[in-house]
């Protein structure tokens, strides 16, 4: 009576196996952000404020914990500072939320290079800020 050896399908199942575990996590790289939702609601605050990194149309950077919040900051310093800031809330064992304020105009890269280097600084989770009193187009 003949019967089949399954022994060798067992092998390739378990190389597959590992395959999958070892690529699946290498699929998933990139910025974690949370986009806003048509509905959202305003995000309250208890009673530290939000670290908020604007963007102008000129693509020119803002932090609004910097010393002076209405001048450009480079982008090696805002990396900088922000990692610091997240380093200090981590020991208070403070989540403060992160958020991105684009211009409507600027291009949408500049808007990814900020994520980028919050993602370098430690941050794990950006939250993109919407003008709310705008009416959606579509």
């Amino acid at each position: 009576m003949a019967e089949i050896n399954v022994v060798p399908y067992i092998d390739v199942m378990l190389v597959l196996l590992v395959i999958f575990m070892i690529t699946t996590p290498l699929l998933t790289q990139g910025v974690k952000i949370n986009l806003p939702q048509a509905s959202a609601n305003p995000i309250t605050t208890k009673d530290n404020q939000p670290v908020i990194i604007s963007v102008d149309q000129y693509g020119r950077y803002y932090l609004n914990i910097s010393a002076t919040p209405n001048q450009p900051i480079a982008p090696e310093d805002l990396a900088t500072r922000v990692a610091a800031q997240v380093i200090f809330d981590k020991q208070q064992h403070d989540n403060r939320p992160i958020l991105i304020k684009g211009d409507t105009n600027v291009n949408y890269g500049k808007v990814v290079e900020a994520m980028v280097l919050l993602q370098k600084s430690g941050v794990s989770n950006v939250g993109l800020m919407t003008d709310p009193n705008q009416q959606n187009v579509g």
